[in-house]
């Protein structure tokens, strides 16, 4: 299976906030947005790939800021790297004001996908190519995060997390 650039993996979706999107304060609600992350992720995961993926987990979502009733968000999913049958996606997201026309990053998420079979089997994915500095920092970063999820989850010993270890340790 030949490796992709994480360019072919882009993925971008708009969405208007509309008022059942909102909370009483008028925000968009935190649940909205994780399943509009949800779907443009799991778009990309699939363009990166040629199968059916499903959500192995959330590993990072950072609110910085409320979106607005009426505000324009803009979602990028790309790929940062792939693993043996996983996926992990970045999604940086932005808000326009409609208002203003002003448009701002607003949030960011990092999900983990898996490819699987007619059967629901875990089923190898082609490899990962980073092109600009941006995608090199996240490939990089992505084995790190897989092993401190792996050590969380009791499933690798810190001593074996070499990338992690690589961070504190000096040889």
């Amino acid at each position: 299976m030949q490796a992709k650039t994480a360019k072919e993996s882009v993925t971008v979706s708009t969405e208007i906030v509309l008022p059942n999107d909102t909370n009483v304060l008028g925000n968009l609600m935190g649940g909205r947005l994780l399943h509009w992350m949800d779907i443009t992720a799991a778009i990309s995961a699939h363009r990166h790939c040629g199968r059916i993926v499903v959500t192995a987990s959330v590993n990072n979502v950072s609110f910085n800021q409320p979106i607005k009733l009426g505000d324009i968000v803009t979602l990028q999913a790309k790929v940062s790297r792939s693993f043996n049958t996983s996926m992990e996606v970045f999604i940086d997201v932005w808000v326009e004001d409609a208002m203003r026309h002003k448009k701002s990053k607003c949030n960011e998420a990092i999900y983990t996908f898996v490819a699987v079979d007619q059967l629901g089997n875990p089923i190898h994915v082609p490899g990962l190519i980073p092109e600009s500095e941006e995608e090199q920092t996240r490939f990089e970063g992505a084995l790190r995060r897989k092993q401190l999820a792996l050590i969380l989850a009791g499933k690798l010993a810190a001593n074996d997390a070499t990338e992690l270890k690589a961070l504190f340790v000096k040889p």
